[in-house]
């Protein structure tokens, strides 16, 4: 046994490279894991970097310097935003105030419905587990006003933090896009010399990784659009809102499309009831799930589409676990980085020495 774990050692770990490769990867999981929270205002920088580097490129190509490149495509980009949060975030927040308000209507259709299916069923339902089921409900809904209310106290705390967000984090971006070959020299300093193997899986993981979010944003922005006429169309209350949440519902792969329908099919009920209108904005929305899962994800992610959904899952649940968002918001990426490191890892057998004659 002993041998035998000897002879796997000598296989996987002869090589400098791989020990080079194992130490990168050790360290940034220990500076992630003790400092995230620290590091999230560079996170966020890192992932705005990604998704302006192409434009800046491009800009590039045609003549203009790095520097004014980048400052164009940072303004513009910070446009957009501006123009999201005067034109999309109020109403957006006006249509969650108003859908907080009408909840106890709806949790009262609800169990109006609810009470009805054991005289309808009465063998499939029994009514003691609808009673159960409703009272543990409304000790949610007041416990949930609670939390809401401390969430609201707490969140002021939370406003210089944004201050700070909304200052530091666009001139993150900024010197991360313009002097990007800059800090890409000083951390290849910094790090061992032999990582030929870990510039092998860098080169494909960095690929992977602007693939990622130049994708997720993509989709984010097609997804919410395609549900907002979708719900407009049907004419479902809280549709902006709704469109924003599953927009930003594909940032968890699989769980977030489960979490967002359970809304949509509440309001959708609490308005049109189980008619016709109801049956054509579910059907309209599951026709949006549908080609957002079989046409706009395997366009947009051909590679990583390459993993089982099981191993998505299990990702999101375990970087999830460990990183909170971005474990979530990385954990296909995350996963895709363990299979690349397990395909370019070395596996030489020991060599054999032959004695001299």
């Amino acid at each position: 046994m002993l041998e035998m774990l000897l002879q796997w050692y000598r296989r996987r770990f002869s090589d400098p490279e791989a020990i080079a490769l194992l130490v990168i990867l050790a360290a940034g999981f220990c500076i992630l894991f003790f400092f995230s929270g620290l590091l999230a205002p560079l996170l966020v920088a890192l992932v705005l970097a990604y998704l302006l580097e192409w434009p800046t490129a491009r800009l590039e190509r045609v003549g203009c310097s790095r520097s004014w490149a980048a400052s164009i495509v940072l303004v513009m980009f910070v446009g957009i935003l501006l123009l999201l949060a005067f034109v999309v975030a109020p109403v957006a927040w006006q249509q969650g105030i108003y859908l907080v308000r009408d909840m106890p209507g709806m949790f009262n259709r609800l169990a109006e419905f609810a009470a009805a299916l054991p005289r309808r069923y009465p063998a499939l339902v029994d009514a003691g587990i609808i009673d159960a089921m409703a009272e543990n409900a409304r000790a949610r809904m007041t416990t949930m006003g609670e939390s809401v209310v401390k969430y609201s106290v707490a969140s002021l705390v939370g406003l210089l933090t944004l201050a700070i967000y909304l200052v530091l984090v666009p001139l993150m971006v900024f010197f991360l896009v313009k002097d990007k070959e800059q800090m890409l020299n000083a951390v290849r300093r910094v790090l061992p010399r032999n990582r030929g193997l870990a510039g092998q899986v860098w080169a494909e993981m960095n690929q992977q990784i602007t693939n990622y979010i130049r994708g997720k944003a993509l989709e984010m922005v097609i997804v919410g659009v395609a549900t907002y006429i979708g719900f407009l169309i049907s004419g479902l209350n809280y549709s902006l809102l709704l469109a924003v949440l599953v927009g930003f519902s594909v940032l968890i792969p699989y769980i977030g499309a489960f979490m967002v329908t359970l809304p949509v099919i509440g309001v959708a009920l609490f308005q049109f009831g189980l008619g016709t209108d109801f049956w054509t904005c579910f059907i309209i929305y599951l026709v949006i799930q549908a080609l957002d899962g079989n046409l706009l994800v395997p366009v947009l992610f051909s590679e990583a589409v390459n993993l089982h959904p099981l191993v998505i899952i299990l990702a999101v649940v375990i970087f999830g676990g460990l990183w909170g968002f971005w474990g979530v918001f990385f954990a296909i990426p995350l996963a895709t980085l363990i299979k690349a490191v397990a395909r370019a890892w070395p596996d030489s057998p020991p060599q054999i020495q032959t004695p001299l004659t």
